[in-house]
């Protein structure tokens, strides 16, 4: 009979990896799996965010066409027709959309009149890196006149025969 326990150990060792008092590998008499994995999705994230952002009483703002963020290092997050939001009680903006990030030198002639007194610092700056003279640039260029040529007759007698 010792060899009918030993031919069994080894077959209980083969099949179930060494453990002759048995393995637990499912069937009717294996536990119960007692918790569900629940896999995270995105659209709970924005449920959660929104509902975090009703708490706070943030009112949307209509009419905003587009909305830019100057950062450091002199790109700006450009939003085009956002979503806006604002709690003015927790002073919190909400800016929600596409955003794009570019170079300061991309959104030039439309974002002047956004620029803050810092960020005219940080032109002027650039403008002195790239080899421009802000001071002259400023008072239009007193050296200009040599390109211009002098007038050499009236044009008033002209026009008026």
């Amino acid at each position: 009979m010792s060899d009918m326990e030993e031919a069994r150990a080894r077959m209980i060792a083969k099949r179930f990896g060494g453990n002759a008092a048995g393995a637990a590998t499912g069937g009717g008499g294996a536990p119960r799996r007692k918790k569900k994995t629940v896999h995270k999705s995105a659209n709970s994230d924005d449920k959660k965010l929104n509902a975090t952002l009703k708490k706070m009483g943030v009112s949307p703002i209509p009419g905003i066409e587009e909305v830019n963020l100057f950062q450091d290092d002199g790109n700006i997050v450009h939003f085009t027709n956002p979503k806006v939001q604002a709690s003015l009680q927790s002073n919190t903006y909400v800016v929600s959309g596409n955003c794009e990030t570019k170079a300061f030198q991309d959104l030039l002639p439309g974002i002047l009149s956004q620029m803050g007194p810092e960020s005219m610092e940080a032109l002027r700056a650039m403008m002195s890196s790239m080899g421009a003279d802000p001071a002259a640039a400023a008072a239009g260029g007193a050296d200009d006149d040599d390109d211009i040529p002098d007038l050499v007759e009236n044009f008033e007698d002209t026009a008026n025969k």
